[in-house]
């Protein structure tokens, strides 16, 4: 039994609450309602719960007052996208009425809990039911009354778990897109998994971190941001290629014995890892001939994940941007336009159109409410307008705006072709108040499009998904799949344009090809010749082209 909850408790609590949330942060991903290869819900709650829990292991104080302070404040500026914010919003209100404790007992964790839905609710402008702050809500409201019977914090959490996982369980029948695709909301999903720690760390459990286990995670391997600490020159390196597959054992083929798997494939290369369970093996390895790897794999059975990237390339482009870093010193300005754009050439364009500060990020690495903050302190700024560009960038946006002593806005852009058309209406001679509203006003100009491919089978809105045909998005609904890029690509613009659009602009990314560009712009020209056609390379990940009618 626990009958109090003092700052080392709670403490320890937060530790194994992120570790069970990092531990399961892909399986909260996999729950996003679109199939886009780009879902981040679980991400951004662990980025933004390891923030917090940094905070606290680095300040850990006896008295939960003080120690909630710290968790707060880590939450506070490591959030990141809606889903952090939330979070954040959800331990603050909790924090904040916990703040003059010493230690708490079980009706006031229930209280704190009610305090901090509380908090939640007030931070968004339109709260929708059928999500997480459902689920924070059900659970506390459980707790309060649970608390009415019984003085252990045990059975409190674990009652207060039950409740959120039969909010969890209706969050379909709130939201009907959940019911549609089948899931269930993943913010709950997350605050769920968090609250799982707690109890584990009040039962005097440790959750292991399943990075260390040797079971096999079938979505990421190795994040392989390649330290080139210490290479000189790109042609230092001896393997170029970082490769990495997932194999899934056929018993017609080779016996699997990972013994001897291992030291076939260090004949490859170097970096070797090898994991594998009964039923799949993964591997990474650095070398010369991805495809003498992959060849190798289908010995042992089908091959049902790959990636092999040019390591060279990759040093070139962290020796360009050091040379860039060197060459420049931190711009400091009277008024700054941080804008937050994904891939080089749509960042170029928006310097170009007088964006002071770029933040690299966009879906998968929204920047956190500390990136932006960061940007405009060490701007100096006495003004400051920051234009998001995706809807999950949005609330720590207004986060970072309320934190520094500047004034700011946020203009809510909440697409990159959004972004462009708000950049254009900037005019530095006026005040942020009328820029702000001559930028809103250029949003509602705009119609936005993107080009993706899904990752899984569904059906929304009545579009019938298979996994990896092409889709087609306006604004946030898909309007199209097909398995051929161009008649997704046709299908979208057919839908985004009427007789009153004058131009389409065209961003391509890292991965549009020549060929379908210059199809879409032949198609454009013979089906709409009164349509001006405005082409840019953005260079950006996922989104093979951007699209945007004015």
């Amino acid at each position: 039994m626990v009958s109090k909850i003092n700052g080392q408790i709670f403490s320890n609590m937060i530790i194994q609450g992120a570790q069970n949330l990092s531990n399961n942060a892909e399986l909260v991903d996999s729950l996003n309602v679109y199939p886009v290869p780009d879902g981040d819900t679980g991400t951004n709650m662990n980025l933004t719960m390891t923030s917090g829990r940094e905070a606290v292991e680095s300040n850990v104080s006896h008295a939960i007052g003080a120690l909630g302070q710290t968790f707060s404040k880590g939450l506070l500026m490591g959030a990141r996208g809606n889903s952090g914010v939330i979070l954040s919003q959800l331990f603050r209100g909790f924090c904040k009425y916990i703040e003059a404790f010493e230690e708490i007992d079980a009706a006031q964790f229930a209280k704190g809990l009610e305090a901090g839905v509380e908090t939640a609710y007030k931070a968004i402008m339109k709260p929708v039911e059928g999500t997480i702050l459902t689920v924070a809500r059900d659970a506390a409201k459980a707790a309060v009354n649970i608390a009415q019977s019984t003085t252990d914090c045990i059975e409190l959490m674990t009652q207060t778990i039950e409740a959120a996982k039969q909010s969890l369980d209706n969050t379909p029948n709130q939201l009907p897109v959940l019911k549609e695709v089948g899931v269930v909301d993943s913010g709950g999903k997350g605050l769920t998994l968090v609250y799982e720690g707690f109890l584990a760390a009040l039962k005097g459990e440790t959750i292991a971190d399943n990075k260390e286990s040797s079971k096999v995670d079938t979505e990421n391997f190795v994040n392989d941001e390649h330290d080139f600490h210490g290479v000189i020159n790109t042609e230092d390196i001896i393997y170029g290629y970082c490769t990495e597959m997932m194999v899934r054992f056929d018993k017609q083929k080779k016996p699997f014995d990972e013994q001897q798997f291992r030291e076939d494939v260090s004949a490859f290369g170097d970096s070797l890892l090898v994991i594998s369970d009964d039923e799949v093996v993964k591997v990474h390895v650095h070398t010369e001939t991805p495809g003498e790897v992959f060849n190798y794999g289908q010995q042992y059975g089908e091959l049902i994940k790959l990636k092999s990237e040019n390591m060279r390339e990759q040093h070139r482009e962290v020796v360009r941007k050091e040379q860039q870093s060197t060459q420049q010193t931190p711009e400091t300005v009277e008024t700054a336009i941080v804008t937050i754009s994904m891939g080089d050439g749509i960042s170029e364009l928006f310097k170009s159109m007088g964006a002071t500060h770029v933040i690299s990020g966009g879906q998968t690495m929204n920047p956190s409410t500390q990136d932006i903050v960061d940007v405009i302190e060490k701007s100096q700024c006495k003004r400051a307008i920051i234009l998001p560009n995706n809807k999950n960038i949005l609330m720590a946006s207004e986060q970072a705006a309320e934190i520094v002593d500047a004034e700011v806005v946020v203009i809510p852009t909440r697409s990159i072709p959004q972004g462009i058309s708000s950049l254009f209406n900037f005019d530095v001679s006026d005040s942020l108040a009328d820029n702000k509203a001559r930028m809103v006003e250029a949003i509602e100009m705009v119609t936005s499009g993107a080009i993706t491919y899904a990752v899984r089978d569904t059906t929304i809105d009545d579009v019938e998904i298979k996994k990896d045909a092409f889709m087609g998005l306006k604004e946030d609904k898909i309007i199209a799949s097909h398995p051929e890029q161009l008649d997704t690509i046709k299908a979208l613009l057919t839908d985004m344009l009427d007789d009153d659009s004058e131009i389409v602009t065209m961003i391509t990314g890292e991965d549009a090809t020549d060929s379908v560009t210059e199809a879409v712009v032949e198609w454009l020209e013979e089906n709409y010749e009164d349509v001006e056609i405005d082409q840019h390379e953005g260079q950006q990940p996922v989104y093979h082209y951007l699209f945007a009618v004015e």
